[in-house]
């Protein structure tokens, strides 16, 4: 017997419910939004009436709308955090993503339960707790290879989402607590400081300095768009886009660009992948990942788990955007680029200088490769110039239905004693039959361009006419009037059906003798509340200590960032490659009062960044 085909989804980000919608008109089979509390971005909190319109739309395709409740939560927030995911229940939200365990001892609805990337979860043994803890679905940390994640996905039995695109973290997930500790800012509250961003200084403990002012813990963009088909074979079913705090132009672009690769690999292989969502997606744009914010692209760990260098972006934290070429001469008021691409007044254009900064400038007026921006620059010939706003493609990504997502029906018009009847079958095999009462008269000539008229008039609704088969109606004559009235009637009873028939997931059962793979937890797991502790000491945990954001001042010496990631790989300087150039042991990254003091965890492949006096 043939095994059915995988369902794989699409999982796109939302900062309002009117990104939400764009998400699914452009592709997504899911889209994750915050509430207006406890979502992980302080800054992208909706309510719960706006986030109720959004899964209202995202039904209609059987796509599914999940809510961010994943930061970790204060004993007096318990309360307010129930309420809150009862309210999300009722409104018919697919899943909540959590990361603090205290939800799990609150009285909550049977509601599906995602675990959050800021799980950090990275081994096997992490993943099958979280199984037999309830969890229907699995945020693996961004750091895994292919082979990790296929790894995993062989000892667990729920999805695994895996992130596609987007930023990346410097440190694991979950596991940053600079912020916190340097700006009294949690990440795991939603209020990340982005000290991953600055500019920093490289120095050893003599005062030498190695590297100056670059953006040492700044990655480049995740991009996984070429690899997505070795990325499901692993074991991936969700994919997931960063970006709940990005636009509506970035989410539309980047949805719509992923959404096409998948659709090809479900066509080349029906038989082991079906996406989670119905309707056919057409764009008026051809989505193109380097025309949205990048800060330029990086597999991350995704081929070798522990690549050569690429993985940071030194110069700029800010967008690059796409490369179209080098300068030819920039004289006065004017830059002439060697370019094929077309240029328009508007375009935002950009270039690292001589000092290793990044500098830009807008197009106020373009002749054919010549450009004149809106104030005078100078940019030595040969430098590389890249777009980073163009104006043309951002303009129809503004527009209202830059993409439109139609679901296919096929309508059989047949004769009844009483009058005639109306039967549909949607593309996933939802059908309907509606019958009116008419008087049976011969018409003059055949209806069925009358019939095509009426019933491919569907502009206004989610659907699309596949085929129409007006069988022994043929000769039939029904006014227009009454077969417009009669395909209103029917499409608004294939809707109620639709709705009827959509499938919930609900929270899987909590296997009480699950034991939690460590008997310790540290600050850095994040335990902030009684009852996040309950449920590990249920579990096996005999020593938790307190969350940074509970236990008070941060001394010196903290852990404040784990990460795959090396300073010292990056720069050439992996203590494991033969005639590496050197650096010395102890080093110190400097930016403003932040210090961190960083040691190289070689055995693990680890970078450890401590905070330092």
């Amino acid at each position: 017997m043939m095994s059915k085909p995988r369902r794989i989804e699409l999982l796109a980000p939302a900062k309002d419910a009117d990104i939400a919608i764009a998400a699914i008109s452009h592709g997504a089979d899911a889209v994750y939004i915050g509430p207006d509390r406890f979502g992980a971005r302080a800054s992208a909190g909706n309510s719960i009436s706006d986030i109720a319109r959004a899964v209202e739309f995202a039904h209609q395709y059987n796509a599914r709308i999940y809510a961010t409740v994943n930061t970790i939560l204060f004993d007096n927030e318990l309360a307010e955090a129930e309420k809150l995911i009862h309210s999300l229940y009722k409104i018919g939200v697919d899943a909540l993503i959590v990361q603090d365990m205290g939800i799990l001892r609150l009285d909550i609805p049977p509601i599906a339960l995602h675990a959050s990337t800021q799980c950090d979860t990275r081994t096997v043994e992490k993943a099958q707790f979280l199984e037999k803890a309830g969890f229907s679905q699995i945020v693996l940390a961004r750091e895994l290879s292919v082979s990790e994640i296929n790894a995993i996905s062989q000892h667990v039995s729920v999805p695994l989402e895996c992130f596609v695109h987007g930023a990346l973290c410097v440190s694991y997930s979950g596991r940053c607590h600079a912020s916190c500790a340097y700006r009294h800012r949690s990440a795991n509250r939603g209020e990340c400081a982005q000290i991953c961003r600055l500019p920093y200084d490289l120095t050893d403990n003599l005062g030498n300095t190695f590297v100056s002012h670059k953006h040492l813990l700044s990655l480049r963009d995740f991009n996984q768009s070429d690899r997505l088909e070795e990325l499901l074979d692993a074991g991936a079913s969700s994919l997931k886009i960063e970006g709940r705090l990005k636009d509506m132009a970035y989410v539309k672009n980047v949805t719509a660009y992923y959404s096409e690769v998948l659709d090809k690999i479900c066509e080349k292989h029906p038989d082991r992948y079906k996406r989670g969502a119905i309707g056919k997606v057409t764009t008026e744009f051809v989505p193109d990942l380097y025309k949205s914010f990048n800060r330029g692209f990086t597999h991350y760990f995704f081929d070798n788990r522990n690549p050569d260098g690429q993985m940071a972006s030194f110069d700029s934290p800010k967008s690059t955007g796409e490369y179209i070429g080098r300068v030819l001469s920039s004289k006065g008021n004017s830059v002439i680029i060697d370019t094929q691409k077309s240029l328009v007044n508007g375009d935002g254009l950009i270039f690292v200088g001589k000092d290793g900064l990044l500098h830009g400038f807008r197009a106020n007026r373009v002749e054919g490769k010549t450009v004149y921006p809106q104030e005078r620059v100078s940019v030595p010939k040969g430098t590389a110039i890249y777009r980073n706003l163009d104006k043309a493609f951002t303009d129809i990504l503004k527009k209202d239905r830059s993409a439109v997502r139609k679901i296919d029906i096929d309508i059989l018009c047949r004769k009844t004693a009483q009058g005639f009847a109306i039967d549909i079958k949607d593309e996933q095999g939802i059908k309907i039959s509606v019958s009116f009462v008419h008087t049976h008269q011969t018409a003059d000539a055949s209806q069925r361009t009358t019939r095509e008229k009426v019933f491919g008039k569907l502009g206004s609704t989610i659907y699309r006419l596949r085929s129409l088969d007006s069988g022994d109606t043929d000769n039939l004559f029904i006014p227009a009037s009454v077969l417009t009235d009669a395909r209103r009637k029917a499409i608004e009873a294939l809707q109620h059906a639709s709705a009827a028939r959509y499938n919930y997931d609900y929270r899987r059962t909590e296997q009480t003798d699950a034991m939690f793979p460590s008997e310790t937890l540290t600050f850095a797991d994040n335990v902030s509340n009684q009852a996040a502790s309950l449920f590990y000491k249920s579990h096996g945990v005999k020593l938790i200590e307190q969350a940074m954001e509970t236990a008070g001042q941060t001394d010196a010496d903290t852990i404040v960032m784990t990460t795959r990631y090396c300073i010292r790989r990056e720069l050439g300087c992996c203590l494991k490659k033969k005639n590496a150039k050197t650096l010395p042991d102890n080093l110190t990254l400097t930016s403003g009062d932040i210090r961190l003091s960083a040691e190289f965890d070689c055995k693990n492949c680890q970078m450890i960044l401590r905070k330092k006096e």
